[in-house]
């Protein structure tokens, strides 16, 4: 299946590399060589798939074009890929914090790139597995419409956060190692490992607000969805 991939890159031959790999992949692409180009580009319909993102661009840096994308309804979303020659872990946390859903550093294999890409539009592109609404506590969780409500506040979640809190509340009660979640949630294509699970546990107890109190940590296992909304959380 094709898809429509924004590639944000200022580097002229690194973008014509790029686009020439993922047309010939049989995807669509669209180009930018700046933020504000590619925070025009990723609103004009039809939207992206998916958008491959440089970190250093001249106008502003990656992280602050995902955070913008992370801000607008309609790309709230969309599913971001950071490639960058900024490969020391405080970037990788960053670029992680800042709400892409993989980070890649440069040089790259190309094969891997397009592993990582087909990897990420296939969890995209996956229901979540949830039947119905669940309601815990202040918490309301809509599966169909990937959404979730604290207090009947939309807590604004990314895919990847969504599908992180819905396999914890599907499991709640039980332990889940961060090794177990990598694999599920990620399908094992993240590039750092369990530093990116408490990163984007952190940040969704954030959103969640009140709520984030259900989602307990177990010092040296995992994480840990309350049995019951009522109880103590753990530390």
């Amino acid at each position: 299946m094709s898809h429509l991939i924004l590639i944000v890159e200022d580097e002229q031959d690194l973008l014509h590399t790029l686009d020439y790999s993922l047309r010939k992949a049989g995807h669509r692409t669209r180009l930018a060589g700046t933020g504000m180009a590619a925070l025009e580009h990723a609103t004009q319909e039809p939207l992206p798939d998916l958008v491959v993102l440089d970190l250093m661009l001249p106008d502003m840096e990656g992280t602050e074009v995902c955070r913008r994308l992370r801000g607008f309804p309609a790309t709230r979303k969309m599913p971001v890929l950071m490639l960058t020659a900024k490969g020391e872990e405080g970037d990788r946390v960053g670029g992680f914090e800042s709400g892409a859903d993989d980070y890649m550093v440069k040089p790259f294999s190309v094969r891997e790139l397009l592993l990582r890409i087909n990897a990420i539009l296939r969890r995209s592109g996956q229901p979540a597995t949830a039947p119905a609404s669940a309601v815990f506590g202040n918490l309301r969780v809509d599966p169909a419409g990937q959404k979730a409500w604290v207090e009947e506040r939309d807590a604004g979640l990314t895919h990847l956060e969504f599908r992180l809190l819905n396999y914890l509340l599907e499991r709640r009660g039980r332990v889940q190692t961060r090794d177990v979640l990598l694999k599920e949630v990620w399908g094992g294509a993240a590039d750092v490992q369990s530093r990116t699970v408490d990163v984007h546990v952190n940040r969704l107890r954030e959103k969640l607000g009140s709520a984030g109190a259900f989602i307990e940590t177990l010092r040296g296992a995992g994480y840990r969805f309350r049995a019951q909304p009522g109880r103590g959380a753990a530390s």
